[in-house]
């Protein structure tokens, strides 16, 4: 079973996570992504969509137009695990070509 991070490991996680935002109500972590258009973002979900499938971690998320909206936890864990942290590196990295100056 996946464990929930405690205090100090979700911290140290958090401080290589600079883009993502920590929410404690959830305690779960989001992101917001902007791209130039529609179909680079669901492109991008695509992409996104085969890594967590292949992890088996999915994420919560919504789309706008040229915006991805993400959250990470991990609910059989009752909140954030390793598994969002290890996804949301994922994401950031496949996210790097499409980052704007």
């Amino acid at each position: 079973m996946v464990e929930q991070l405690d205090e100090d490991a979700r911290a140290r996680a958090l401080d290589d996570l600079d883009e993502w935002d920590y929410d404690v109500s959830r305690d779960a972590i989001t992101r917001s992504l902007v791209f130039d258009d529609f179909v680079t973002a669901f492109g991008f979900m695509t992409q996104v969509a085969l890594l967590a499938e292949k992890a088996d971690h999915h994420p919560e998320w919504f789309n706008v137009w040229n915006r991805v909206d993400i959250l990470l936890t991990t609910h059989d864990a009752g909140g954030l695990s390793q598994r969002d942290i290890d996804l949301a590196e994922k994401i950031d990295a496949l996210y790097v070509p499409f980052e704007k100056d």
